[in-house]
């Protein structure tokens, strides 16, 4: 019998951040950033890179494949048995995805999103914690239990590439394997976050998202401004004007009803509870000057989590500022991003976005709204006792202390595709995404230290869950 803390370690050290720096280097964008994956190959690179090592595990009664339907990212499909005692008839569904985000820009000099670098506790590049590190923290929790001599129930790991899309694949992948997966009492998903590194997290909520293209015409084609300005309106102007119809551009608040819910008690106390020890401002990479929209530890948790926002992360028709012109550009698009509260319903609140948005168009201008996607949130069911204790053991043994819990910002669509498919089983959200860490943007890192210690966490947790 091995013991757990010395075996994760050692496969973390000496097997997994070596194959971490391979996956790092490959830039396997999610489809919405390369819509030719297929011919690029990227995603199945990635995909082959985490089968090959994941097959290679010394794991009894496990069967692994990559499953690819039509027209669909493949999908990564781990089934183990139960072992040592624990229950064939009860499912534990563990969770992560391979595919990436775009590049972005501002990464330092000697870094980059397909360079893999590690520093002291850090492994810099695009998606080792986000969430390239899931599979192998995944089976390597599985394979420690085993070689403990721990229970765990049956196991069925998925490992999607279209998360970063929003997930779209996933729906009909689950459909596809309703009966391998089983009975699901039990998910662990390893793809949110965390506000520090000292002890095991816990997410009890995440965002909803909405999506759209919003594209603004005046002309059919360019003009100069010293001629047209003042008599063309400018298409600019009048993206300015449909946004103030859904966010007061003074405090960043949206006017929608259909965007906003009532938060439930139990968030509030615990945004509360986490934000008397926690100010999450502090570790945002402000600009000299720049401050938080509310000083208040709690309201910025609920801000982050419960409080829908706009954000517009790109722009059609915009010349680079070296390159621009005195020219009236005929049009200008941009892609809006809406954070929803966890117990929004993410259709009517986009449907109320684009009744909104397309309403009495400014001058008659050409409006038009392109690539909507919807995707709901989740807010976690109460955790059983079970669970509970089995949490705070885990992180009191690995770490020194008990678990904290928070809402989380980001949006995991599955989860709340899970939520309706399995209303009765208990989630445990949990992630290494923490301070400064900056998935999704330059610079991102993964902290090795809190990714081995979390993965004997859920050692500890698979075998309370068979024993409880």
């Amino acid at each position: 019998m091995v013991n757990v803390h010395d075996h994760v370690g050692s496969v973390w050290a000496d097997e997994i951040v070596p194959a971490l720096h391979d996956y790092i280097s490959i830039p396997a964008l999610s489809a919405d950033f390369d819509p030719d994956w297929k011919a690029s190959g990227h995603l199945d690179r990635a995909v082959d890179l985490l089968h090959r090592w994941c097959a290679a595990r010394r794991i009894d009664g496990m069967s692994i494949e990559v499953v690819e339907l039509p027209g669909r990212t493949p999908l990564l499909v781990a089934e183990i048995a139960a072992a040592n005692g624990g229950s064939n008839d009860d499912t534990v569904l563990l969770y992560g995805h391979y595919d990436k985000q775009p590049e972005m820009t501002g990464w330092r000099e000697h870094l980059g999103p397909w360079k893999p670098v590690l520093e002291g506790d850090r492994l810099y590049g695009r998606g080792g914690a986000d969430d390239g590190y899931a599979a192998f923290a995944s089976l390597l929790a599985v394979e420690a239990a085993q070689a403990a001599g721990l229970a765990h129930n049956k196991v069925v790991m998925l490992i999607e590439g279209s998360e970063e899309s929003g997930s779209p694949d996933l729906p009909t992948y689950m459909e596809a394997l309703r009966e391998r997966i089983g009975k699901v009492s039990l998910v662990i998903c390893l793809d949110s976050g965390c506000l520090d590194y000292e002890r095991m997290w816990v997410t009890t909520s995440l965002r909803g998202v909405a999506m759209v293209i919003l594209r603004v015409e005046v002309l059919t084609e360019g003009v100069h401004s010293g001629s047209a300005s003042g008599l063309v309106p400018s298409s600019f102007r009048i993206a300015r004007a449909l946004l103030e119809r859904i966010e007061d551009s003074a405090t960043g608040r949206l006017l929608l009803p259909e965007l906003h819910v009532s938060i439930p008690d139990d968030r509030r106390a615990e945004a509360h509870a986490t934000g008397a020890d926690f100010t999450i401002a502090d570790d945002l990479p402000f600009s000299a000057g720049t401050r938080p929209t509310t000083d208040d530890p709690a309201e910025q948790l609920l801000a982050t989590s419960w409080y829908p926002t706009l954000s517009v992360t790109g722009a059609d028709g915009l010349p680079p500022t070296g390159r621009a012109g005195n020219v009236l550009r005929p049009s200008t698009s941009l892609k809006l991003s809406f954070r929803l509260p966890p117990t929004c319903d993410a259709n009517a609140a986009l449907d109320a976005i684009r009744t909104r948005l397309l309403a009495d168009p400014p001058y008659g201008a050409v409006v038009e709204l392109g690539d909507a996607v919807a995707e709901p949130g989740w807010n976690a069911t109460p955790f059983a006792p079970w669970l509970q204790a089995a949490l705070d053991a885990a992180s009191e043994k690995v770490f020194g202390h008990s678990t904290r819990a928070l809402g989380e910002g980001g949006s995991i669509p599955f989860m709340g595709l899970l939520g309706s498919l399995y209303p009765e089983a208990q989630f445990v959200i949990t992630g290494v995404g923490g301070p400064e860490s900056n998935a999704h943007g330059p610079n991102e890192f993964l902290h090795v230290p809190m990714a081995t210690k979390l993965t004997e966490c859920v050692t500890h947790v698979l075998h309370a869950h068979a024993t409880r």
